[in-house]
């Protein structure tokens, strides 16, 4: 009976643990549309597994339309987002190693929440370039490595600020549930 309650508290430590958490991209920009490619890895020690957003390679969450309202972006994990975000991905990119690396679909065994990478990732950051609202013209001095430092794997920024905006990474927990947070000023 032991044995069952420590493996079941295990897995379910696991389950809590799948994917790191929700990732929330806010663009309260009025001025430009944000384009990113989003990252997760493996915080625990060692790189891999990483993952990247592969189809479509960057997320756009376009200039704030409303005055303070903001746009937004939210994935619960690499599968659910599929159906319940306004910018579905429906491919990432799976790095095992450094000469290991693979698409998967978004509904891979492996990316299902308790699934192996996602059990072994969180999000950790986006290479954004910001780009002028409505175009593909991009702000070429707003962009940069935004989130976790994950040395020596992924060198990102907490905060970055230019004269044409600011942008942060931050992660919060409430419920036990770990929210990162992606903020466009």
């Amino acid at each position: 009976m032991k044995k069952i309650v420590t493996s079941l508290g295990l897995f379910i430590a696991c389950l809590a643990y799948s994917q790191g958490g929700v990732l929330i991209v806010n663009n309260y920009s009025t001025a430009y549309d944000f384009h990113g490619n989003i990252q997760a890895a493996n915080t625990s020690g060692g790189c891999y597994p990483m993952v990247n957003s592969y189809n479509p390679d960057m997320v756009v969450v376009p200039a704030d339309s409303h005055e303070g309202n903001g746009q937004n972006l939210e994935y619960k994990n690499y599968r659910d987002q599929f159906g319940g975000s306004l910018y579905p991905m429906t491919q990432w990119y799976v790095y095992l190693s450094a000469s290991n690396q693979m698409p998967r679909a978004w509904n891979h065994l492996s990316l299902t929440p308790g699934g192996t990478i996602s059990l072994n990732t969180k999000w950790v950051g986006s290479k954004f370039q910001m780009y002028h609202k409505g175009t593909n013209t991009p702000e070429i001095f707003f962009n940069g490595n935004l989130g976790e430092d994950i040395a020596p794997c992924i060198t990102n920024q907490a905060y970055i600020t230019t004269p044409y905006g600011d942008a942060e990474w931050f992660t919060l927990t409430s419920g036990g549930e770990n929210y990162s947070y992606i903020q466009i000023y």
